[in-house]
This record gives structure tokens, sequence and C-alpha cells, in this order.
């Protein structure tokens, strides 16, 4: 039996839905968004019914009925942790993604499962979150920070992530549940993972944690200097969170976070794009080697993915310090709606069990 499976992916200011047969796309589509438009609703979560219907909308201009799917799946946001997996939707978690306290702030990718469990509701068939960034699967020892008051949380790209180590443990011929992986995705903010038994039992915290600057973040800083940063009345709380999330790495060094317009000055002669570019490289491949001594140096293979793959020079500088510790495989971009697809696809086949929240 074939199976047909909405993905519903929003983001600030667009809503990526794709329809999949099994593994094949019927039609993926960006909807855009004018923020004027979205201001008018007052809230992130009040938009969720005018992107529901622009998804219907665009399901008949391709010529899917909705009694033609047989689930629905959308991104999943900030919930509360959760393993790695397939979820079912459920009031609680709806409530949990309206709570703005959980994570300090609600995020666009909270209205997935809301557009999500809207359309399977009315339908009458099962809605599903996919791999939240939230996924939580440390090990305890890595929980510990060096001051009780702060934990080390888990965030990262793991919808990306974990569907890439999906793939690349088919390719290389081992049961995903007992290979041992470094995954990176390279995008805005950067992921370095360390995938044990099919487990993300580590991670850098790819939002305002530690591990390497990215395009817009800063990454570790020297724990000193960030203080004398903080309380020298050049940022209040908010804009230094802007600086450490928005404006940091290569935004901060280049005034650019695209890697085609660096990657450009650097051909042209840049030689001081070309070490900052490097310098990321850098602390990218030494998380790596801190995420081969997670793995107890035991790694079937290292992947790169995301959209700074495309550069090879990026491919280059990182893969000459860390190919000792494992074959680099090389994913560029993303595949999310994929994931999103085959997550759902999985449980309707009986390959995988839907999850219940647990909260």
């Amino acid at each position: 039996m074939t199976y047909r499976v909405l993905a519903i992916n929003p983001g600030s200011t667009s809503t990526k839905i794709a329809v999949y047969d099994d593994l094949i796309p019927v039609f993926e589509k960006t909807l855009r968004h004018d923020p004027a438009e979205l201001d008018k609703f007052g809230g992130i979560i009040e938009q969720y019914d005018f992107r529901k219907q622009l998804v219907l909308e665009a399901m008949k201009e391709n010529n899917v009925t909705p009694d033609s799917l047989n689930a629905v799946v959308g991104r999943g946001g900030l919930v509360r942790p959760v393993s790695g997996g397939t979820w079912n939707i459920c009031e609680n978690m709806l409530k949990d993604l309206k709570d703005p306290s959980l994570w300090g702030r609600i995020h666009a990718s909270n209205l997935g499962a809301f557009i999500a469990h809207a359309i399977s509701k009315e339908l009458n068939i099962p809605g599903f979150i996919v791999d939240p960034v939230v996924v939580d699967e440390f090990d305890d020892i890595a929980r510990i920070s060096g001051i009780p008051e702060i934990e080390r949380k888990s965030l990262l790209h793991a919808l990306n992530i974990r569907y890439i180590a999906r793939l690349l443990a088919k390719e290389i011929g081992k049961d995903f549940n007992s290979a041992n992986m470094i995954g990176v995705h390279m995008g805005g903010g950067i992921s370095v993972a360390a995938i044990m038994n099919g487990r993300v039992v580590d991670v850098n915290n790819a939002l305002l944690g530690m591990g390497p600057f990215s395009p817009q973040r800063a990454g570790a800083l020297p724990i000193g200097d960030l203080l004398e940063l903080a309380f020298s009345g050049k940022y209040t709380h908010k804009e230094l969170i802007t600086r450490l999330t928005k404006t940091g790495g290569l935004m901060a060094y280049l005034g650019t976070d695209s890697g085609i317009e660096i990657e450009k000055r650097i051909e042209s002669g840049d030689v001081y794009a070309r070490k900052i570019q490097d310098a990321m490289c850098y602390q990218v491949a030494k998380e790596i080697g801190a995420c081969a001594t997670v793995l107890c140096g035991k790694v079937d293979a290292i992947f790169l993915s995301g959209g700074l793959i495309f550069n090879p020079p990026i491919v280059e500088e990182i893969s000459k310090r860390t190919k000792f510790i494992a074959p680099i495989h090389l994913y560029p971009g993303e595949k999310e709606m994929e994931a999103l697809s085959q997550g759902a696809i999985r449980v309707l086949q009986g390959t995988e069990l839907a999850k219940d929240y647990p909260y």
C-alpha cells in the first residue's frame, strides 16, 4: 500500500509544504507571507488558521484532495524535551507550544503542530510531529556544566541530522540503532552531534550554547570577557542575546552571513575573509574531535550537511583535520520535508511506533 502524507514546515515569513506518496514527492511549495499581514494576528500561534487555509488552497491548486491523505505531519517546535522519533500531537503538546516560558520564546515552527492537528482532526487521520529541535537523548554525564545552577541542554537541527543519519546508516550497511556517527549541520547555526547507537548523546547546542561560531551565532566565548561585555552597559539583555544569536559569527566579522558572498570575496583575494572562514571550520573540526572522544573513538562515519557544504573550501578545511577519525560523507543542503514525511510514513508502515507526549 502507498501512503500519502502532507508535511508542513512553518518559518517566520514562509510555510513550506509537501505531499509525499511514500518516498515520491507529489509536490513541494514554499508559501511566502507578507510580514505586515502576519503582524495583524498579534502573535505567532494566532496565525495558524490563516496559514492552514493557504496550505489547503495550495493542495487544491496541485490537485491533491484532502481525503486522499493518510496523515498530516508538522515541524516540531519548542515542546518540552523529548526523545527522537515521531510523536502524536495532543492537547498537552499544543498547550506547551503556546507557553513562551518553557524556552523564553515562541518560534514559528511551533505552528506546525497546530496546522497539522487542525487538518488531521477535520479528516479523522493521524497528526504527528517529528524530531523537534529539543530532542534530548543525553547521557546524564553530558548534562553537567561546571556549576549546579546551569545544566547543559540539547538543542540542535534534530530533524535533518537524525534523518541523514538514517540515510547514511543504510548507505554503509549499518542498522541505524547500532550506528555510531558524528553528524554536522552547517546553516545559520551549526550543530555537531555525537550519535551513539542511533541516539544523539551529546551536541553543542546550536542556538545559544557552546561549540563553533557560525554565520550568525557566536558559539562558545571566553567566560571572563563575556561577563565584562554583559556588564559593560553597551548592551541590554535583549540586545546581547541578539548579538550572540543573530549578528555574531561571520556576520560580526565580515558583515554578512552569506556563504556565497564570502566565497566570492575569498576568490577575489580577501585574505581576512579566508582567515575568518577557516577559523569557523577549525572550530567545527575541534567539535568533531570532541564528539569522537564521546564515542570512545568508535566512529562509523562523519557526515556534513547544510547549505555551507556546497562550498568546497569549507569541506576541504574541515576534512583535512578530521578524516583520520572516520570516512566523511557529504549531504549538502537539508532534507527537512523528506524527513517529516518519512517520519510519518514509517509509522503508517508499521516500522516505527508513534510516541505519546509524556507530559
